[in-house]
């Protein structure tokens, strides 16, 4: 009988003691959480957004009686090969002494616009590239610059969307910006380019090509010459809305558009969207 005594107390103990270590367990879970005066959100982990890709843009300031500017176009094609449109994108700014406006008989390609870009980078000469706006390249150069510019960090993603409506007279555009690394301050441009015009073009050899096809030719700057004043934090997205009357002159199979954000120390990041027609 105390052999079996003693089992029962002993059994009563162990039950007694780990009732005691929950219950103590439980207080001081109690009291950590009732007693706490963080706020709620104070508690929340910050997550850094994920590193953004950065897609490199060319302005490439050609002319149609630049003799070797089809020599940047071949350079150019190389580099939209190995790169694609989303981690490269070309823009081709005709003006400048070597731009052509046009007559009767020839369409031309050169813009005030571009005459306005060309001389505001006191350019001396074409072909010549702004790649992220980091001064004046010669073309043969281009390849070793965009692959240095595609290792840097962007501090941002944008996705561009572009729609025309049914009569083919309005262009939508879409941008969603989000801020990925610190804050950014500076200006959004978006510009309408259009691929696959055939105009007249002096080619290395002296003569003129009549049939020759140019594309991502700068055709209209959307929201002003110099774009407008954005800025945006890191972790916060803002979207952009867009509407532009297409000119009728422009093929809508073939026109695409353009958004980036560039300040002082150069282009930030761009996006390239090709404009889709909505089906009925």
């Amino acid at each position: 009988m105390r052999v079996f005594s003693e089992h029962k107390d002993t059994k009563a103990r162990r039950f007694l003691s780990s009732w005691l270590t929950t219950l103590c367990l439980c207080t001081f879970v109690f009291h950590l959480f009732s007693c706490s005066h963080i706020d709620e959100a104070d508690r929340l982990i910050y997550v850094k957004p994920a590193a953004a890709k950065r897609c490199v843009l060319l302005e490439d300031f050609t002319g149609q009686r630049c003799v070797n500017c089809p020599k940047a176009t071949d350079i150019i094609a190389q580099l939209e090969e190995e790169y694609g449109d989303s981690a490269f994108i070309a823009v081709g700014i005709h003006g400048g002494p070597l731009g052509f406006h046009g007559n009767a008989n020839l369409t031309g390609l050169a813009t005030d616009t571009g005459d306005e870009y060309y001389n505001h980078w006191h350019l001396e000469y074409q072909p010549v590239g702004l790649i992220n706006r980091h001064g004046a390249v010669n073309y043969t150069d281009w390849p070793a610059i965009v692959k240095e510019e595609l290792a840097k960090p962007a501090p941002m993603t944008i996705e561009a969307e572009a729609t025309m409506d049914n009569d083919g007279h309005m262009i939508d555009i879409n941008l969603t910006i989000m801020g990925t690394d610190g804050n950014t301050t500076g200006k959004l441009q978006i510009w309408l380019l259009e691929d696959r015009i055939e105009a007249m073009q002096l080619m290395p050899d002296g003569t003129a090509n009549s049939k020759y096809l140019h594309n991502h030719v700068l055709r209209t700057a959307v929201n002003g010459t110099w774009g407008e004043d954005f800025s945006i934090k890191e972790g916060e997205t803002k979207v952009v809305k867009k509407s532009l009357e297409r000119d009728l002159s422009w093929d809508y199979n073939t026109l695409s558009i353009v958004a980036f954000v560039y300040n002082d120390q150069g282009v930030q990041q761009a996006a390239k969207a090709h404009v889709e027609k909505i089906k009925n």
